[in-house]
């Protein structure tokens, strides 16, 4: 029996003027939802976040599974740099491979469809490229759907499982939030300096091992273990508090944040 303890992270210091900072989404800056459509920024967001990019001299990205057009939406009128869809869409970049959804991938989103008509709180998102399965307003499905994603995983060319909180998702192998952080830190704004990778779930944690290997640090929101990240947050309210304190400038330290 493994007694071991998981560390204890301490909650994430002050920015300096010379980080990129890399922001998850749903989870890290929204609260859940059981329908993603519905979720909404908390008051006052933007302006923090404009404020923060404008610090860090525009070196502050979105790094999400969403669509680069539902984060236009969710945070419009402000259009910050971002990936979408794991890092296989990036703005002002072209896509990370140039993906057409296989017959196969259809084929599972039929049998999802029709499971879920029988099985309310079973939602299928088709994302195009990618397709999510979700459970989050049915958890009794669990294994159920993910043993229906693993049934028609090999037979989907190119592809892998994505697990993550009450959700799985059929993502092109070459894509994860990890390689989305190396191909913006290989440009400007982002080009040398030091990276931050804030996010809470599974497919987040490619995305701190990136910022880890390249001399940053990560943030873990929530307490979900293991982690590789260096630090940690409570939830969506504590990142939103440390995103305020860090809008200012660095000499003014942040106060009350909930680690």
């Amino acid at each position: 029996m493994d007694d071991a303890k998981p560390p204890r992270r301490p909650p994430p210091p002050v920015l300096d003027d010379a980080c990129a900072l890399f922001l998850d989404v749903d989870g890290t800056l929204l609260d859940f939802a059981p329908d993603p459509a519905q979720v909404k920024l908390p008051a006052g967001a933007l302006p923090i976040l404009q404020a923060l990019s404008d610090r860090l001299d525009g070196a502050l990205a979105l790094v999400s599974g969403r669509p680069l057009q539902q984060l236009d939406r969710l945070f419009a009128p402000l259009q910050l740099p971002a990936a979408g869809l794991h890092g296989h869409e990036f703005r002002g970049m072209p896509r990370s491979g140039a993906y057409l959804a296989p017959p196969a991938l259809a084929r599972l989103k039929e049998a999802a469809m029709a499971m879920a008509r029988d099985h309310p709180g079973f939602r299928v998102e088709d994302k195009g490229t990618h397709l999510a399965l979700h459970w989050r307003a049915a958890p009794q499905l669990a294994d159920r759907i993910g043993a229906l994603a693993q049934a028609h995983v090999d037979a989907i060319e190119g592809y892998r499982l994505q697990p993550g909180d009450h959700v799985i998702e059929l993502v092109p192998a070459d894509t994860d939030k990890g390689r989305a952080v190396r191909l913006l830190m290989a440009q400007p704004p982002f080009l040398g300096r030091t990276p931050v990778f804030v996010g809470d779930d599974l497919t987040d944690e490619f995305g701190f091992a990136a910022a880890n290997a390249l001399g940053g640090w990560s943030v873990r929101v929530g307490a979900r273990e293991p982690s590789q990240a260096t630090h940690t947050l409570a939830g969506p309210g504590a990142v939103h508090d440390w995103l305020r304190a860090n809008a200012r400038s660095p000499s003014s330290p942040p106060t009350g944040i909930r680690a």
